[in-house]
């Protein structure tokens, strides 16, 4: 008796299963379904069944059920034109070929239909009525420039001391996009403070230069916005200096276990600065963004992105002017582009035995002054005078409170 064929048995049994899940999916949501349970089974079965004979075997199933398909739909009423049956059904006899060779991802996909499927009602009602005209344009914008013209452009240092990446600059261009759309979104979404407080924080993540233009854009938008706005920048350098412990924690432990007190007060001040702008920041007598409102302006996110570009050569400037022979002030310039890396490589100074703790100190202090500079400059540029007066105003009270912990740490010997 011929040993069964476990793994050809497993691949069946998830093609019949996916099958099952979204014929039954169809049959709830029509009664008169042109496929319910039965024949989505039957069809994901028929997939995984015709490609082990062959694929031969598998193309003159697709083809004699894209004939069936094509005879149905002419069949249908004029009040049923749609092809989601005929679409769901074709896209199911190919999962259940695919089971055949990854029935994981085969039935994950049949899954992710039966979602879309169930979701029918509140898809058309996000597109329809919820999904703005304007938002529609922006988003196709934001995934044009992410998905179309990113992948396109040279991965490679380019132009004077060979420090502008077409593509890093790009992705930056994308990334002031998207924290404006987060933005947005959450502003619709969950609120005015609430909702641009979680944005700002999370976006400073990702890059807190871009955050602090993101916001000055969505003050142009909306001036009305300032205060809360002003607090979502607050969250995301409060985000981004939070990201110094896990890099100092990986290059020097030690440099992070003698910078505690500094990191501390200015995510302190940060974290105080952002609640304060939260609390006094409107949320009821503020208008939310409506279906006209642009998400984005892509113009002014390239311009921003083109400061950023002369600060990286400005940078890359007095790196090649300075020499190895001071590496600490080149790290700190080098802030004006990363101020990630800079941290890094200040770490990397400490652990290298190139400088004392006592001057990392005031590296830490330096790198925070340099990158605040240039985000407070964009702040200006982005949002204009109101929103960059007061961002310049927070980022400075926070290198304030680090310079005085600074002072302190020299003056008690630390």
């Amino acid at each position: 008796m011929p040993a069964i064929n476990t793994e050809l048995l497993f691949s069946l049994l998830a093609a019949l299963g996916l099958g099952l899940l979204i014929g039954a999916v169809r049959e709830r949501q029509h009664k008169d379904p042109m496929a319910g349970v039965r024949t989505h089974a039957l069809a994901a079965l028929l997939g995984a069944i015709g490609l082990h004979i062959g694929l031969w075997a598998l193309l003159l199933v697709l083809i004699l059920l894209t004939g069936l398909l094509w005879i149905s739909y002419w069949r249908q009423s004029e009040k049923d034109a749609g092809m989601t049956g005929e679409i769901t059904l074709l896209l199911t006899c190919l999962l259940g070929a695919l089971c055949l060779s990854q029935p994981r991802l085969a039935t994950a996909s049949g899954v992710v239909v039966a979602m879309l499927l169930y979701g029918k009602a509140r898809l058309h009602k996000f597109t329809r009525e919820i999904l703005g005209e304007q938002e529609v344009h922006d988003g196709l914008i934001l995934l044009g420039s992410a998905l179309v013209i990113l992948p396109m452009l040279p991965n490679e240092a380019m132009g004077p001391y060979a420090v502008l990446n077409p593509t890093t600059l790009w992705r930056l261009v994308v990334l002031i996009m998207l924290i404006s759309t987060i933005g947005h979104v959450s502003l619709r979404v969950i609120g005015n403070r609430r909702g641009l407080a979680l944005a700002g924080f999370f976006s400073g993540y990702v890059s807190s230069t871009a955050a602090v233009a993101g916001f000055g854009q969505r003050v142009r938008e909306q001036p009305d916005m300032l205060r809360a706005c002003v607090a979502a920048a607050m969250f995301a350098n409060l985000a981004s200096l939070s990201l110094f412990i896990p890099i100092l924690l990986a290059v020097s432990p030690r440099l992070l276990q003698s910078l505690y007190p500094e990191i501390a007060v200015g995510i302190g001040i940060l974290l105080s600065g952002g609640l304060l702008g939260l609390r006094s920041s409107p949320d009821g007598d503020t208008a939310l963004p409506n279906l006209q409102t642009r998400m984005f302006r892509p113009g002014h996110a390239i311009l921003l992105t083109a400061m950023i570009s002369a600060v990286v050569l400005l940078s890359a400037w007095l790196t090649a002017q300075f020499g190895s022979g001071l590496a600490l002030l080149a790290s700190m310039f080098s802030a004006l582009a990363e101020v990630h890396a800079s941290a890094a490589s200040l770490g990397q100074l400490v652990q290298d035995e190139v400088i004392t703790l006592r001057t990392a100190h005031w590296g830490f202090f330096g790198i925070l002054a340099v990158s605040s500079a240039a985000k407070s400059t964009i702040a200006w540029v982005s949002g204009g005078k109101a929103y960059g007066l007061r961002v310049s105003i927070g980022l400075a009270i926070m290198l304030a409170g680090i310079l005085v912990t600074v002072v302190l740490s020299e003056f008690l010997g630390k």
